[in-house]
């Protein structure tokens, strides 16, 4: 890192402080602190909330999945992943969030309360908070890693005749810096220093995916991807060579998805699937970024800044592809032999086998990035890892002030009071991630490690809060049942994967087995963390349904709960009531209301159009594939650079331009809102009502 890389950290940051500090002037009351006074336009919710859902960790994440399968995963994804066709698609239609927004709640448990009771919303708050601290605990460990492996310190540091870790130096003063902001104005700090990251980061992906392409040429990249690579030394956890070629492949798996689809180790074509069905089931139930999903001006604008920053994703997206291929090449092409080895020679320093493998394209992108560029990409990963970690850190502790504690309380608290315990709480929140983050062993991928994790409460929770949101017979009985399997299934599923681990560690080859014989399938699999997701989620579906039709006595008062009808409330800029009449089916099929303006439409639409054309291409070249004829290695070659990086690279520069106009208007209209509206002190997420029943 050179004086230059350091400058492109330093100046946006003195700026992000700043303005970080201004905020906090309008922070005045507990509603601003939990969810910006719920004045946020689209723009603005789409770029803050697209920073902050995107961590350091996510880029690694990445990176590792990158490593062990190139690009193939990429083509199950742009249908079935996070980002395909299928999410797009719920994005559009408005699927949970609209409902979401209109019941007012601060917190998915919030919500939980007023559909079900609150001994639910206490065991639903308790699985939310319990789930979200685990799963958030890696943060700091894997963003530290990345920045000590990417600059090139030292593993260790000896201080007092003791061999220090150095991530472990690093991380209390990331987890400091991401903290400082978030105690200062909560939400409202968060949405707008994570907004002016995204801004920046934005013009950066451009910079650093022109600067790639540039520097690497195409073909080049394509034929060290499909070459057989070379004897470099590096096994994954497994003890497998991470280059390696999987069983039944002819060689071209990083490349061609259906190079034998489902060898290519952990992802493949059945990690996509299972992981579709997961985030199709559990859309919004992850409440890592729950701020975001309450701080909308409205119903309507929560749904527009959700679409938006499905747009936002086409640059980053090029920008971690581009870098992932670019770093593979070097260390397969026969011209950077010697380069490669430097890097080799460099992951063999850290001393857990899944780390290396975790930190393998890190180490290479730290060797191989001129001046300049290395800053650029540096201050991304410097930024996403602050909004990361701020706005997770702000989730589970205000989880565990609303959705914990505040339910055994008779009477409300003060603003003071609840302001200053919701600070202890995020505080907390950070103590805990930095003790278990220097101590926990990491012995699978990340993505596997979120799926299971993340599983203790999305288990359950996607068959409560689509029942609780859309289907009126849905009982507190059934969510009982529901919560309740879907979180043990995976607690107990990763216990025994720990225990398994602790007996490998011990060279007890037969209690290692023993503990796996009961998480292996008939045939011989050993089930994965997604795979064990998988089960937790049918059986909390199954145990809903069943015991909510055994149950319910009187329907729900629906009405009530969206606040329509008779129980209409005026929002800060529009209202929720919808007009009368019937909607034409299109405008049905894309979830367009009577709200929709016509450039809505056009936003919604062309995404619309994106998704449905990717779902038809991969579709149909699937079946091409598999039915007819296999493509070319030139086909291939051909597809991936239009699709992966020239599309995206145009589409992504209008985005970052468009929505940077956007989100610099909605702060202005953000902090006019806030300097004009009044305050309601009773606007604090407890409930002095009784909660609307059938």
């Amino acid at each position: 890192m050179s004086w230059l890389d350091w400058a492109i950290i330093a100046v946006p940051m003195a700026i992000i402080i700043a303005i970080s500090w201004r905020t906090q002037r309008h922070m005045r009351s507990v509603a601003d602190f939990l969810t910006a006074g719920r004045a946020a336009g689209r723009y603005l919710v789409a770029t803050s909330f697209g920073a902050a859902y995107y961590g350091c960790i996510t880029a690694v994440l990445q990176f590792e999945m990158m490593a062990r399968a190139g690009l193939t995963f990429r083509w199950w994804e742009i249908v079935l992943g996070q980002y395909g066709a299928i999410m797009l698609l719920l994005a559009i239609s408005g699927f949970v969030i609209y409902r979401y927004r209109e019941t007012r709640a601060m917190t998915l448990a919030q919500l939980f309360e007023i559909r079900y009771s609150r001994r639910f919303r206490i065991l639903a708050g308790s699985l939310c908070f319990l789930s979200g601290l685990i799963n958030f605990a890696i943060f700091p460990a894997v963003s530290a890693r990345f920045f000590v492996n990417f600059i090139g310190l030292p593993q260790s540091v000896w201080i007092a005749g003791h061999a220090c870790p150095t991530f472990g130096l690093v991380m209390p003063l990331f987890l400091g810096m991401a903290l400082a902001p978030t105690l200062m104005g909560g939400q409202l700090t968060i949405m707008v220093s994570d907004a002016i990251e995204g801004l920046i980061s934005g013009v950066f992906y451009i910079i650093v995916a022109v600067a790639l392409l540039v520097m690497f040429d195409w073909h080049h990249v394509f034929a060290a991807l499909t070459s057989q690579g070379h004897a470099i030394g590096l096994l994954d956890s497994g003890g497998h060579p991470v280059f390696g070629t999987p069983p039944g492949s002819r060689g071209n798996w990083l490349v061609d998805p259906f190079d034998s689809p489902g060898s290519t180790a952990d992802f493949n074509i059945w990690f996509a699937l299972i992981n579709a069905f997961l985030a199709a089931y559990s859309y919004m139930a992850w409440q890592g970024n729950q701020g975001f999903n309450c701080s909308a001006a409205n119903p309507h604008e929560a749904k527009m800044g959700n679409i938006l920053s499905n747009w936002r994703t086409f640059a980053r997206i090029l920008m971690i592809t581009l870098l992932g291929l670019c770093a593979l090449t070097v260390l397969r092409s026969p011209d950077t032999t010697a380069q490669a080895s430097g890097i080799i020679a460099a992951v063999n320093r850290i001393d857990q086998p899944q780390i290396r493998s975790q930190m393998l394209l890190p180490v290479a992108l730290g060797h191989i990035l001129p001046i300049g560029i290395k800053g650029c990409f540096a201050a991304i990963m410097f930024f996403a890892m602050l909004s990361g970690d701020g706005s997770y850190m702000h989730s589970w502790g205000s989880i565990f002030v609303q959705d914990v504690v505040m339910p055994f309380r008779r009477k409300p608290f003060t603003p003071r009071q609840h302001i200053r315990l919701l600070r202890c709480a995020i505080t907390g929140v950070a103590v805990f991630a930095f003790f278990f983050s220097l101590l926990f062993k990491q012995t699978a991928a990340i993505a596997l490690f979120f799926a299971i994790t993340g599983a203790i409460f999305g288990g359950g929770a996607g068959s409560v809060i689509i029942g609780g949101l859309y289907w009126k017979r849905g009982t507190t009985a059934g969510a009982w049942a529901a919560m309740i399997i879907g979180a043990v299934t995976p607690i107990l599923g990763m216990g025994i994967q720990q225990m398994a681990a602790h007996c490998e560690r011990a060279g007890d080859a037969a209690g290692r087995a023993r503990w796996l014989g009961f998480i292996t399938l008939p045939w011989g699999h050993v089930m994965t963390g997604i795979e064990i997701a998988f089960v937790s989620v049918a059986l909390a579906i199954a145990s809903y349904i069943i015991l909510s039709l055994l149950t319910c006595r009187q329907p729900f008062n629906m009405e009530r709960l969206l606040h329509r009808g008779p129980y209409a409330v005026r929002e800060v800029q529009d209202a929720i009531v919808r007009e009368p009449g019937k909607l034409h089916w299109l405008s049905r099929a894309l979830g367009w209301d009577k709200h929709f303006t016509r450039g809505d439409k056009w936003i919604s639409g062309s995404l619309y159009f994106w998704s449905v054309a990717s779902f038809i291409v991969l579709g149909g070249g699937t079946i091409w594939n598999l039915a007819v004829h296999r493509w070319s290695l030139s086909t291939w070659s051909g597809f991936w650079w239009f699709y992966v990086i020239l599309l995206p690279l145009l589409i992504g520069t209008v985005v970052i331009v468009w929505l940077t106009w956007g989100m610099i208007r909605d702060m202005r209209l953000l902090f006019r809102a806030l300097a004009e509206s009044q305050r309601d002190s009773a606007d604090d997420g407890f409930l002095r009502e009784q909660k609307p029943g059938a």
